[in-house]
């Protein structure tokens, strides 16, 4: 079995968010990056399981720059057997999922695993384009995978309950918490990782479909207001006319 993990480079949850250029650019500046957790988690860490469990071949792929082989290597310490840098810089969705899959073309993969979203950017998108690029079936924000032999067996969680899906392998997958459980690279991985392949591929020639106009950050938070407790009718107004909850 031949497995791809789609690894994202995001900046930490406690990252301060700030932007340049006319709010069109994210600042770098202090931020600690870390690998997508959805992706890391969830998709690499599934992949390794099945690496273990059935002797699968996991291989890694992200879309950027060299400043992202900080976090490929992570996966790689982790467990992955080698990597891929599409040298490419992009936020489009479409262009960084035709970057993986000219790759993934080329390798035949059996599985090709992605979290179910980045926490930059929460577009959720990409899996279900590279599935669609390649002509697999795509089962998308999935919490459970077996496989047995050429089928896969995945559970989605969905409103009100669960639901189970089969598929015949080759497939691709966005995965999302229940799939894994995290895991910490131990210093025999961290030391192998640094002698593992990490393949640079220049990118495809494709369009971007979209590009980013502005960010904007969200408005302050109003500062707490105290009712006393007998002020029954002030807090009833307050709720109408300003939370607007009443």
């Amino acid at each position: 079995m031949k497995i791809l993990v789609c690894i994202s480079k995001t900046p930490d949850t406690t990252a301060k968010i700030a932007f340049t250029d006319n709010n069109t650019k994210f600042s770098e500046a202090g931020v600690q990056f870390i690998i997508n957790p959805y992706d890391e988690w969830y998709a690499l860490v599934r992949a390794l399981e099945l690496k273990e469990t059935q002797g699968a071949t996991v291989h890694l792929i992200t879309v950027g720059g060299a400043d992202t082989e900080a976090v490929i290597r992570k996966a790689l310490a982790l467990g992955g057997d080698e990597a891929f840098r599409v040298n490419a810089d992009s936020q489009d969705s479409f262009y960084i999922a035709s970057q993986i899959a000219a790759v993934a073309k080329q390798e035949q993969y059996d599985i090709i695993f992605t979290g179910k979203e980045t926490i930059d950017y929460n577009g959720s998108s990409v899996g279900g384009m590279v599935a669609e690029l390649l002509g697999l079936p795509f089962v998308s924000i999935a919490s459970k995978l077996d496989v047995s032999g050429t089928t896969a067996t995945l559970k989605r969680e969905i409103e009100g309950g669960e639901e189970v899906v089969e598929v015949s392998l080759p497939l691709a997958l966005s995965a999302q918490k229940g799939m894994a459980e995290a895991r910490i690279p131990n210093m025999r991985g961290i030391m192998a990782a640094r002698t593992k392949p990490l393949k640079v591929v220049e990118p495809v020639a494709v369009d971007a479909l979209t590009s980013i106009v502005s960010f904007e950050l969200p408005p302050a938070k109003a500062g707490v207001k105290m009712i006393a407790a007998d002020q029954v009718e002030e807090l009833a107004r307050l709720l109408h006319e300003e939370a607007k909850v009443i």
